[in-house]
This record gives C-alpha cells, structure tokens and sequence, in this order.
C-alpha cells in the first residue's frame, strides 16, 4: 500500500496518529484515578477511546493513496465515532455542570443525536461543515456549564475546562477555515494546526478533570 504523494496529507496522518497515542496514554493516566469517581472517569474515557479510533482511522485516510470508496468506507465510522465524541463530551460536561443525575438521564438522548449526526453526513456526504455547526453547538453548551460551575461554584479547576474547550474551539476553526498553514520543518495544512491545538486543548481537559478529583468536595454533589 503506497503512501499518499501529498505531503500535508502526510503530516496530517501524523499528527493524527499522535494525537490517538495522546488520547491512549490519557486514558491509561485517567484510569490510574478511575476509583475516585468511576462514573466520571468512565464518561472521559468513553471520549477519549472514541477519539482515539477517529483518529487512527484519520490516520490511514490521510496517509495512504487509496480509492476513493475505501476513503468513503473509512470515513463512515471515524464520522460515527466524532458523533459520539461530541456526545459524550456534552454529557461529561452536565455530569461536573448539572450533577450525575442528570447526566444519566441525558445520556441516551445524546448518544441519539450522534448517531442522527452520523446519519445527517450520508445524506450531506463531502462536506464538514455539518460536523463543524454540531461541533460547535455541543462547545458551547460544554463552555457554558463549565463557566457556570466555575463563577457560581468557585470550582478553579472549571476553568481549566474552559481553557480546554477555548482551545478546541479555536482548533475547529482553524480546521473549517481551510486556510492555516504552518511550517515546523514540516509543512503543516489546516488540518495538521488543527490536530496540534487539539492536542495541548486534551491535555489541559485532562488535567482539568485531574483536579476536579483532587477536591475535598466530591464531584459527584449536585451543585
């Protein structure tokens, strides 16, 4: 199986498998505090596995010159897996915002609407925007609870969530612009420079909820 010639489409694949092996040890370091709210690390290592599998699958799509029906093949899953993501990422939001009660209750809904997003895409197929719109909408639900939770309960590790979710905001942008380039002695497209901020935006998430459990006061109480 022959590389892709393109170079962006390259480093894209690159940037794509690093940010899997991220979403890996992530998960291993959030394992590792699973026993302090299993519920809620659970929920971030349910994001980060499906993160994971988008972005392997990324990885070869980007990577290696294929046909376009095997391109099409692999986009199926890695757009049902980003579905779920921003699923799952909304509910282990309400979970820190509104109390595990609610996040339960959300969950199935959610997981609904990310399996209607994925359905969305076959009948809008060759275009992101729709992923970027669900994308965005889910961000700021996600960014308001966290600014909630961070004025209103006086929670400082909220704001590391809402660092994390700026990040990712920002990243989608730069990815739907299209237009960013960047040369790291590599070059880099916009999808590359997106792969990159996604990576700093995962790791201050996961510190974020690295600190929410080192509180006296358990995540868990309903704020």
């Amino acid at each position: 199986m022959a590389l892709n010639p393109v170079p962006t489409e390259l480093t894209t694949a690159a940037t794509d498998a690093i940010l899997a092996l991220l979403a890996l040890y992530c998960i291993r370091w959030l394992g590792a505090r699973r026993s302090a709210d299993p519920a809620k690390i659970t929920l971030w290592i349910l994001v980060l596995a499906l993160l994971a599998v988008a972005s392997v699958l990324g990885a070869i799509a980007h990577g290696f010159d294929l046909s376009s029906d095997t391109i099409y093949l692999l986009w199926q899953p890695l757009f049902l897996s980003l579905g779920l993501v921003v699923a799952l990422f909304v509910v282990a939001a309400t979970y820190d915002g509104l109390g595990p009660t609610t996040a339960r209750q959300l969950m199935i809904p959610a997981l609904v609407v990310g399996a209607c997003f994925y359905l969305v895409t076959l009948v809008f197929p060759g275009t992101f925007l729709v992923f970027v719109l669900y994308e965005a909408v889910a961000m700021l639900v996600a960014l308001a609870l966290y600014v909630r939770l961070a004025l209103v309960s006086g929670r400082r590790w909220a704001w590391l969530m809402v660092l994390g979710i700026a990040l990712n905001i920002a990243g989608a942008g730069i990815q739907a612009s299209g237009t960013v380039r960047l040369n790291l002695g590599v070059p880099l497209d916009h999808n590359g420079v997106f792969h990159l901020v996604q990576m700093v935006a995962i790791v201050v998430l996961v510190i974020g909820v690295g600190k929410s459990l080192d509180e006296t006061e358990s995540p868990s109480t309903e704020p």
